[in-house]
């Protein structure tokens, strides 16, 4: 078979293949000399931790039971920053949920709540405190929690 290029495709060709190759130079699955550090001023790795995700409806799909921005913010001020308040990270998320008693679906927006933390009783206590505090502000039946141990390096 026979590739016939116009013009300057040849030319295109050849450097696309050598910037593809030259990409792929520096993938080498044999080098397992990465490990987890940090740097003089933060400990080099954690054990112990662990990476957990609480999700948060905010809004129905048709527009009910919308939190808006500043509650939400407020929430955060209030019941989650002072229990981790070395950091935290929120992510917009969708997803569904079905209510068991119903079999009704909706579909929500949700805030996805990441704490990476260190395990134990204390830390849990917090965030039972947080779920709980959502319900009673929110109105909302459950908060779900995820959580999984984790290698963390600062």
């Amino acid at each position: 078979m026979t590739v016939r290029l116009a013009r300057g495709g040849l030319h295109m060709a050849m450097v696309a293949s050598a910037l593809w190759l030259s990409g792929c130079a520096g993938l080498d699955s044999r080098d397992t000399t990465a490990a987890m550090q940090g740097d003089p001023a933060r400990p080099a790795q954690a054990a112990g931790w662990v990476r957990s995700e609480l999700y948060f409806a905010v809004g129905n799909e048709d527009g009910s039971d919308t939190v808006d921005e500043a509650r939400w913010r407020d929430f955060l001020d209030r019941e989650v920053t002072p229990r981790f308040p070395d950091g935290l990270t929120v992510l917009d998320g969708y997803g569904q949920w079905r209510f068991k008693d119903q079999g009704r679906l909706v579909r929500q927006r949700c805030k996805v709540l990441v704490l990476l933390h260190e395990d134990g009783a204390g830390r849990r206590n917090d965030i039972e405190a947080i779920r709980l505090a959502w319900k009673r502000a929110s109105g909302h039946e459950s908060v779900l929690w995820a959580r999984q141990a984790v290698e963390v390096s600062f």
